[in-house]
């Protein structure tokens, strides 16, 4: 078999066969098919698209090219949750905790943020002493006595996703759904879960602008995961705005833990509630349709805190947190901003705010530079809302001088007109395809 072929034979529009695909990958991961050749086939994918078992073999054998984490020693329903990210995106702090005090068992691995603000693994961090490090066996050891625990990616899982997803980046062939279900899915499938629920933004702040592309690789994904005999479905979610208030790594945890004291901002609890009641009926663990009841119940009941707060303590962190935020990291300086009108909340772009806050620090531009676990921004106002001279716009925290213009440019975000302007919705719709 000849790589150039296989590069021919996509340039003409045709589908690659099984075997192609598993020797290109194959091939890749051990050296033997080098960068330009395999950029020029991806290249081919972008311009001619990839039919539905085409994107399958891609998933699976990317998915085989590493190590595959192995959950059946865990007794219980396996439950996770994907989103493709966003502005204030801490949904798996709070979410994963309340499933897990609704019975599901949650063996999550996360990764870190590159771009607008840390991802779940730095919000993480910015607990005092916590180790996402964790062995297989303790992982299991730890969701078999608690029944949940939230990791770094443990052992050598899908290099090819690794290599791939680097020459994309450098090369202009991100944009094609195939590449992007079978980059998501495949780390998915790797780790094994029974049930796995999508949260597919759209948005100025998300990497899917509009519905319809969101829509459609939601789709693209549900499709792999059916037929590989997982229990799959996916909501659409706005990230217009940033998610919650709080946008900056030890911020965020905060606001997640009060979200599981009941006193989190309305748009992530609705978020966080409702997903996880979507995860509650995929895995049986309803009861007869009862899922938004039992979640608004673990919050209320204090079980979910419970379940954080279990986590963080197996995991070597101080678990006092839950009771007093002020024991996460602080920043030196609190800069308030207020509004100079009175109107109404138009608009809070989500990548502006992003851009914004990873220039204190919260987020990084390249994959070496280190995360401020204490800076970062927390809204005081959301879409819709109704200001007047004085209201408290945002609190900027920082531990250095402000740049010249960045509150300015922060001002500039918080987009005030004189109608009234109503509320973004948080979920957009839920797609749940029949596997008849």
């Amino acid at each position: 078999m000849r790589f150039v072929d296989i590069i021919e034979k996509k340039k003409q529009g045709l589908a690659l066969t099984s075997q192609e695909i598993e020797y290109w990958i194959n091939g890749y991961v051990a050296g033997t098919i080098p960068d330009y050749q395999v950029a020029a086939l991806l290249m081919a994918i972008v311009l001619k698209g990839m039919d539905e078992r085409e994107t399958f073999d891609l998933t699976i054998a990317m998915r085989n090219s590493g190590d595959v984490f192995d959950l059946s020693g865990i007794d219980g329903i396996k439950v996770d949750k994907h989103s493709t990210g966003g502005v204030g995106d801490k949904t798996s702090l709070a979410l994963m905790p309340m499933v897990a005090a609704c019975g599901a068992k949650v063996a999550k691995m996360s990764g870190r943020g590159l771009g607008f603000t840390g991802g779940t693994l730095d919000k993480l961090e910015s607990i005092p002493g916590l180790s996402i490090a964790l062995t297989v066996e303790q992982l299991r050891r730890q969701v078999a006595e608690i029944g949940i625990a939230i990791v770094g990616q443990t052992g050598d899982l899908v290099p090819a996703d690794k290599k791939l997803y680097a020459l994309r980046d450098v090369t202009a062939t991100v944009d094609s759904l195939p590449l992007i279900a079978s980059s998501i899915m495949s780390k998915k499938l790797a780790a094994a879960d029974d049930v796995i629920v999508l949260d597919v933004k759209y948005g100025d702040g998300a990497f899917m602008h509009k519905p319809e592309q969101a829509e459609q690789l939601a789709v693209e994904m549900i499709r792999i995961g059916q037929r590989y005999g997982r229990k799959i479905c996916a909501i659409m979610s706005s990230m217009d705005q940033p998610l919650g208030r709080a946008v900056g790594n030890a911020l965020e945890v905060k606001e997640a833990i009060e979200t599981l004291k009941g006193r989190g901002p309305d748009d992530f609890t609705e978020l966080c509630v409702r997903t996880g009641a979507l995860m509650l009926t995929k895995a049986g663990l309803d009861q007869g349709g009862r899922g938004l009841e039992l979640m608004r119940d673990a919050i209320a009941s204090g079980r979910a805190l419970g379940k954080l707060r279990q986590m963080i303590a197996a995991q070597g962190g101080d678990p006092l947190v839950c009771d007093d935020p002020g024991r996460l990291p602080q920043a030196r300086q609190v800069t308030e901003l207020r509004s100079d009108r009175e109107g109404y909340v138009k608009a809070l772009p989500a990548m502006a705010i992003g851009i914004l806050a990873m220039e204190l620090g919260a987020g990084r531009a390249t994959k070496e530079q280190d995360v401020d676990p204490a800076v970062g921004i927390v809204l005081g106002v959301k879409v819709g809302d109704r200001v007047a001279p004085g209201t408290l716009l945002a609190s900027v925290h920082h531990d250095q001088l402000l740049a010249a213009g960045w509150l300015e440019r922060l001002h500039q975000a918080v987009i005030i007109t004189d109608q009234p302007v109503k509320p973004l919705p948080v979920i957009d719709k839920i797609i749940d395809i029949s596997q008849g």
